[in-house]
């Protein structure tokens, strides 16, 4: 084994190869002080760097005397083309050698394939896992690690529910924010028996933002192909966002004009829609690449949509725009519905809810005037027809004029 040049220790390891002019250059490092050096190296260059004269031949074992300016070489760089040595120190401090005992001992349980973590890293893995076999959903599981890690980095011990209490009533946190992750640490307190009494909150429930249909359709006819689909999908359905993403080309009916959502979340119930023509139009006009319709990947569908509804305010110069989120297409229709047709049994069918109090929120409607709403006449069946697949509603027949009127709130 090659000499540490800088402690002369002969404990050292592989580090790679360098690609240099001269070709690939064996690098190593010292388990001692942490130096790392390169196995083949020119002398005539450090006899050229410390003895110009050439008086004294100089090796890297033979100069100790020379220790101090060698050390000042570990930041030189090798250029294409020179003849000189490189040197450089991982993390040792200028006044003593590293300690490489920890190091080592991560490498070796690397190289026996053991996963190197910390005691409570490994609680938390050992949480997801549990929750894994309870049945949690994976989304679920995911958010709850997030948020515990969260509170490692806040200065709290997982392990000591007193730490915890502490970081939760010294932060600034809103109480909604607050209470999940109260949620994400009472399930992790509870699968290992620690005692812990929560924090109360007070969460007050706030009423949906309910954007007008025009800045809705707005919105959609400047997304691009496949969001705008996804879009009219959501509007037209009431799904949520990781529902509609899972929806399969099996599940779109075009004879009936339905979509069955059969890949409900947050414990709601499967359903089947029915939507506009226009809507089938535009999803079989999406290339069908895989058995889903769109990316089974909801954070890829919800980074997409805010960069392109960014866009669409700044054109428009419309700042409602950016308030539009894609679970905001849900309470649009279920207000709408729930307009519509004042029962709030067949909104919670459209929603797949399976309690009526998570409904109830959609009755606390809007002020709806009477100069929001697009009023057409349709004088036979095919304008009426036409009307209808635009999802205006019949108002009454005008004996007088001969004409059905119809509305649709703008």
């Amino acid at each position: 084994m090659p000499e540490c040049p800088q402690c002369h220790s002969q404990r050292v390891w592989k580090d790679g190869l360098r690609e240099t002019a001269r070709g690939p250059m064996q690098r190593w490092i010292c388990r001692d002080c942490g130096y790392r050096f390169s196995e083949t190296v020119n002398n005539a260059a450090v006899n050229a760097h410390f003895q110009p004269n050439g008086d004294t031949p100089l090796s890297f074992s033979d100069c100790p005397e020379h220790s101090e300016r060698l050390q000042k070489l570990h930041t030189l760089i090798l250029k294409r083309g020179a003849d000189k040595p490189v040197f450089c120190r991982v993390g040792a401090s200028s006044n003593g050698a590293k300690n490489l005992v920890e190091v080592e001992t991560r490498i070796q349980e690397k190289a026996a394939g053991a996963t190197i973590t910390s005691p409570v890293s490994a609680m938390i893995l050992d949480y997801a896992w549990q929750a894994k076999k309870r049945g949690l959903a994976e989304s679920t599981i995911a958010q709850r690690v997030i948020r515990l890690r969260v509170l490692m980095k806040k200065g709290a011990n997982l392990m000591d529910s007193d730490s915890v209490s502490t970081v939760l009533a010294t932060s600034t946190w809103t109480d909604s924010n607050k209470h999940v992750f109260i949620v994400a640490y009472q399930s992790f307190a509870r699968t290992f028996n620690i005692p812990w009494q929560p924090p109360k909150t007070r969460i007050e429930r706030k009423l949906p933002f309910i954007p007008t249909e025009e800045e809705i359709n707005q919105l959609i006819a400047g997304c691009g192909k496949k969001t705008a689909t996804f879009l009219q999908v959501l509007k037209d359905t009431g799904a949520r966002t990781a529902e509609a993403a899972k929806i399969n080309w099996t599940e779109v009916d075009e004879k009936s004009c339905t979509i069955r959502v059969n890949h409900p979340v947050k414990g709601s119930l499967a359903r089947v829609v029915k939507v506009p023509a226009r809507t089938i139009a535009m999803i079989n006009e999406l290339p069908k690449t895989s058995d889903l319709v769109f990316n089974s990947n909801p954070n890829t569908i919800r980074k997409n949509f805010y960069k392109q509804r960014c866009r669409i305010a700044r054109t428009l110069q419309n700042p409602r725009i950016r308030q539009i989120k894609l679970h905001t297409f849900r309470h649009w229709k279920a207000t709408m519905e729930y307009h519509r047709t004042k029962n709030i049994k067949y909104v919670q069918q459209i929603l797949g809810h399976k309690k009526l109090e998570n409904t109830d929120l959609y009755t606390q409607l809007i002020n709806f005037e009477s100069d929001e709403w697009h009023v057409a006449h349709a004088r036979n069946l095919e304008e009426e027809s036409k009307l209808i697949e635009a999802g205006f509603e019949y108002v009454r027949y005008s004996e007088k004029d001969s004409v059905a009127i119809y509305r649709k709130r703008k």
